[in-house]
C-alpha cells in the first residue's frame, strides 16, 4: 500500500528507495512520473513511467490525466530534480514522494529500464 509518511526531522514529501518506488508504482495505486528533460527520457526510463519535465512543472503545466487523483512518485537522474518536483507538487496539494538517487540508483538496483539505451540498462 502506498503511504506518504513525513519525516520527524523534515516536513515534506516522502523519500523512497528505488525498490520501494518500483513496488508502489507497479503493484500499488501510485504513478511514477519522470521529470527529466526529453533527451534524458529518450535514453531510457522505468517501464510504465509517465513523462513531464520539471521545467514544464515549474511553469504550471498540468499533470497528465492518468496522474490526477493518485499518489505520485517522482524520479529524475540523480534525485535532485525529483525532490524539487515533489516539493512543488506537495505545495499544490498532490500526494507526492521522490526516488532517492533517481534513475542512477534505479539502474544500480537492477530494476527494469526501457526505451533508448534502456534495453542495456543505461540512462542519461
Amino acid at each position: 500500500m502506498f503511504s506518504l509518511q513525513f519525516s520527524l526531522l523534515r516536513r515534506g514529501p516522502a523519500r523512497l528507495t528505488p525498490q520501494q518506488a518500483h513496488r508502489q508504482t507497479s503493484d500499488g495505486p501510485a504513478v511514477l512520473l519522470d521529470v527529466r528533460e526529453t533527451p534524458e527520457w529518450q535514453a531510457g526510463y522505468a517501464p510504465g513511467a509517465l513523462h513531464l519535465p520539471l521545467s514544464r512543472l515549474r511553469v504550471g503545466a498540468a499533470l497528465p490525466e492518468a496522474v490526477r487523483g493518485r499518489p505520485v512518485v517522482l524520479i529524475c537522474r540523480s534525485g535532485n530534480r525529483s525532490r524539487t518536483a515533489a516539493d512543488l507538487l506537495a505545495a499544490r496539494g498532490v500526494a507526492a514522494g521522490d526516488v532517492v538517487g533517481g534513475m542512477t540508483a534505479w539502474v544500480r538496483a537492477g530494476l527494469p529500464v526501457t526505451g533508448g539505451r534502456g534495453a542495456g540498462g543505461g540512462t542519461a
